[in-house]
C-alpha cells in the first residue's frame, strides 16, 4: 500500500507537498515586550519541508497574552517583526499558519504588556501557579468576567491580528479554540456561566463568531481552528453533551467553509482520550480537512490516514528536536529526544541546536 502521509493535498488557500503539519508548540523565545526575534526565522525555516507548519500560539491583544515571551501580533513592530520570519519559511520553500492565541483568564499581568487585563468569560479563578520571568511562579489572580463590549473587542481583537497575519506574511491563521484558552473558556459550562447570549445555550457562539468574522476578513480557505474535546489543560472540565456540542460547532463551521479543523487528543499526556465517536462525529459534520494531533509516530500517523480518519497529521514533540523531521519519518530514522529543560527558555540552546541526520 503506498504510503499517505508523503503525498500531497490541498487545503484550503494552499497546496501542501506531503501530510506532515508541525504542531504549534509554545517556545517564549519572544522578546520580553512580545516581539519576535530573528532565532524564530531559523527555527521555522528550518522545519519547511512539512505540509504545513503552524507557528505557536500567538497574542492578538495585550490582554490576549498571558506567557512571559510569547509572540505577538497586535502592533505594527510585531508585524515587522515577523516578516522575515514567514520569508525564510517562503524561501525555503514552505508554508505557514499563523496560530491566534487568546489566552483568556490563563496568565499573569507580570507577563503582560501594563494595563492590559486579565479576563474571562465569568468571575474565575485557576488553581496552581504560573512562571514569570520577574518573580518565578505566581498563583493564578482571578479574572474579571468580561462585558458585553470586552466580548465585542476581543473578536475585534482577533479579526485584527488574523489582517495582521496576512499582512505579515502568513499564509493561513488558525484559531486556538483548545487547551483551555479563551474560546476553548466560552465553550465550558464550568468556566462560562454567562447568563447573556455569550452563556447558557449560547456557549458556542464566541467560537463561531471568531470564525465567522476571521473567514469574512481574510478568506475561509485561509482559517482553520484547533478543538480538543475531552480537554483538561488550565482547569478545562468535560460535561454532560459535550460530544453534541462540540459536532455541532463543527456543523456551523463547516458551513463557514473553514479550511481544517485541528482535531487535538491529548491522552498521551494524561487527559481522557477523544472517542472515535466524537472524531467521527466532528468530521461528518464539518465536511472538510481534518487535522489529527496526538502522539503520532509515523507507522500511527498512516494508519489513520488510510482508515480515512483525517487527511493530515500534526506533530508536536518529535519536531521540538528534529528540524528533519519528515525526512526521518520517511527512512524509519532515529529522532533526537528533546530536552524539556531548555522548551521555554530564552535564547539559541534547546532551539537551533539540535542535530541533522
Amino acid at each position: 500500500m503506498s504510503s499517505t502521509l508523503f503525498s500531497s493535498l490541498q487545503l484550503g488557500a494552499l497546496h501542501l507537498p506531503n501530510r506532515v503539519v508541525m504542531a504549534p508548540m509554545t517556545r517564549c523565545r519572544a522578546t520580553p515586550d512580545h516581539t519576535p526575534t530573528p532565532i524564530m526565522a531559523l527555527y521555522y525555516a528550518d522545519r519547511a519541508d512539512g505540509g504545513l507548519l503552524i507557528s505557536e500560539g500567538i497574542a492578538p491583544s495585550p490582554n490576549g497574552c498571558g506567557y512571559a515571551r510569547i509572540p505577538g501580533l497586535w502592533s505594527e513592530a510585531q508585524v515587522e517583526a515577523w516578516l522575515p520570519v514567514t520569508a525564510a519559511v517562503h524561501a525555503a520553500g514552505g508554508r505557514i499558519a499563523a496560530q491566534l492565541m487568546h489566552t483568556g483568564r490563563v496568565g499573569h499581568p507580570l507577563n503582560m504588556p501594563e494595563g492590559a487585563l486579565l479576563l474571562a468569560p465569568s468571575d474565575t479563578q485557576l488553581e496552581g501557579e504560573m512562571y514569570t520571568d520577574a518573580q518565578g511562579p505566581q498563583p493564578y489572580p482571578p479574572a474579571r468576567a468580561m462585558t458585553g463590549a470586552e466580548v465585542e473587542a476581543a473578536l475585534e481583537e482577533i479579526v485584527q491580528a488574523a489582517r495582521n497575519a496576512i499582512r505579515a506574511g502568513f499564509d493561513a491563521v488558525e484559531l486556538h479554540g483548545a487547551n483551555g484558552y479563551l474560546i476553548d473558556q466560552f465553550l465550558t459550562p464550568s468556566v462560562n456561566q454567562r447568563s447573556d447570549e455569550w452563556g447558557g445555550q449560547g456557549r458556542l457562539r464566541f467560537a463561531i463568531e471568531a470564525a465567522r468574522r476571521t473567514a469574512a476578513a481574510i478568506g475561509a480557505d485561509r482559517v482553520g481552528i484547533r478543538l480538543s474535546p475531552y480537554g483538561v489543560f488550565s482547569g478545562i472540565t468535560p460535561w454532560e453533551g459535550l460530544e453534541a456540542d462540540f459536532i455541532e460547532l463543527a456543523g456551523e463551521l463547516g458551513r463557514l467553509g473553514l479550511a481544517w479543523v485541528h482535531l487535538v487528543d491529548h491522552s498521551a499526556m494524561g487527559s481522557p482520550p477523544v472517542s472515535d465517536s466524537v472524531k467521527d462525529g466532528i468530521r461528518e459534520a464539518f465536511g472538510g480537512v481534518v487535522i489529527l494531533s496526538g502522539g503520532y509516530d509515523a507507522e500511527r500517523a498512516e494508519a489513520d490516514l488510510q482508515a480515512g480518519k483525517g487527511a493530515l497529521i500534526a506533530f508536536g514533540r518529535p519536531y521540538l528536536a528534529n528540524p528533519d523531521l519528515v525526512e526521518r519519518l520517511r527512512s524509519g530514522a532515529a529522532q533526537n529526544p528533546p530536552d524539556y529543560a531548555t522548551l521555554y527558555t530564552p535564547g539559541e540552546v534547546g532551539y537551533l541546536d539540535y542535530p541533522r541526520l
